[in-house]
């Protein structure tokens, strides 16, 4: 006798598909290793969903915000990854799928990816771009240190600081600078020095250790902080060799926290001996400066000298004595003809004076008319005649 099919649901088949699965102790941990693609990044919820493939199959797969939150790196299609997870059946489509418990990429380490995925952002956002980097002053007042207050880092930065500029002033921020409260204290930090504007410079930075160890400075939010940070901020994470966002975005990244301390501040006796090979320097230099112008003014005496008018003055002076004393000379010359002319005149008027002639006992006679009689024809008895002699006149009458 034949026995009559048992009917049943769809959804029947699919709860006892996926009570099959579940109850298989050989699917509930299974790690796959393959490529990640149709990848959908649901950020209201975190959920992550998409599909791991190799070269033959395809399967569908989710990782839950629970999960998801752990990650540290960023999934994107293309990407090989090594998952750990529960194979399942989802009932309402009957289809089975990966429940992603854990998520590693294949080849390269997760922190490696975060750190290269970050670092790709923020590069891409300018964040690294020299154009921002801010100058470090050559002589600052104050000096800000965010480290951890225990480490061998803070004893370097301290010692170097006295030893090289003793007249700076250090205010110290201590911090956490590995584990979970790390990033966040450092971001902090870094807030706290650019609003309060009391420093001209700040040294962020730990001693060396693993790339775990120092994952604090990989952090985006500290990274955002150096970037606005309006005090120009220097960065000494780990060893030369170490490399971290926090280097990258800050305005100076330094080798170790020794080597910030040194390019913090300048060295006191260099400066010293700067000063003295400078004071040397501009002592030469006006000795140089005195000798040339003591040579330019004794070049200038010479030109003035050449061509003073003094000489020229005391040639005319001399010409002048020339000409002064040839005048006097012919002054002279001209006064003693004159005067001599004039004796001779004088004496030959003197001659021709009748008034001479008079004071010798002669006299002459003239008419009322005062014309000279010169014969006795001139004049007629009872004429009145005036008789000329040297002290006067006498008057006489004509008679026979």
């Amino acid at each position: 006798m034949m026995k009559t099919p048992k009917i049943i649901t769809v959804s029947q088949l699919n709860f006892y598909l996926k009570s099959l699965i579940d109850n298989d102790q050989n699917l509930r941990f299974v790690f796959l290793e393959g490529e990640i693609s149709n990848l959908t990044d649901h950020y209201s919820s975190g959920h992550i969903y998409f599909s791991l493939k190799d070269e033959k199959s395809v399967v569908k797969a989710v990782m839950f915000s629970y999960a998801a939150k752990n990650l540290k790196f960023k999934p994107a299609n293309g990407m090989n990854v090594i998952l750990r997870a529960r194979v399942s059946v989802y009932e309402p489509s009957g289809q089975y799928q990966l429940y992603v418990e854990d998520m590693q990429p294949d080849g390269v380490g997760a922190l490696s990816l975060q750190f290269e995925q970050l670092k790709e952002i923020l590069s891409k956002e300018g964040l690294f771009d020299k154009a921002h980097k801010k100058l470090i002053p050559a002589f600052p007042e104050a000096i800000g240190v965010i480290t951890s207050p225990t480490g061998a880092a803070v004893r370097d930065i301290l010692n170097i600081l006295s030893r090289r500029y003793p007249s700076v002033d250090i205010v110290m921020c201590p911090v956490l600078v590995q584990g979970e409260n790390a990033a966040y204290q450092l971001a902090q930090a870094i807030n706290r020095f650019s609003d309060n504007d009391i420093v001209d410079v700040v040294i962020i930075g730990r001693g060396g250790g693993s790339q775990e160890d120092l994952w604090a400075f990989n952090d985006e939010s500290l990274a955002r902080a150096i970037y606005n940070c309006k005090t120009p901020v220097i960065s000494a994470v780990g060893h030369e060799t170490d490399f971290t966002i926090c280097d990258f975005v800050s305005d100076l990244r330094a080798p170790t926290p020794s080597a910030a301390a040194e390019l913090a501040v300048p060295d006191r006796e260099e400066l010293l001996s700067e000063l003295i090979a400078q004071k040397q320097y501009l002592s030469a230099l006006m000795d140089k400066k005195l000798l040339d112008f003591e040579h330019s003014l004794s070049n200038s005496s010479r030109l003035l000298s050449a061509y003073s008018p003094l000489k020229l003055i005391d040639s005319c002076k001399k010409e002048l004595d020339v000409v002064t004393d040839r005048l006097l000379n012919i002054s002279k010359q001209f006064v003693e003809n004159n005067t001599k002319r004039i004796t001779e005149t004088a004496s030959k008027l003197s001659a021709l004076n009748p008034v001479a002639v008079l004071m010798r006992g002669y006299s002459y006679v003239t008419d009322t008319d005062n014309k000279t009689v010169s014969s006795v024809k001139d004049v007629n008895d009872g004429d009145k005649v005036n008789i000329k002699v040297s002290d006067g006149t006498i008057t006489a009458v004509i008679e026979n």
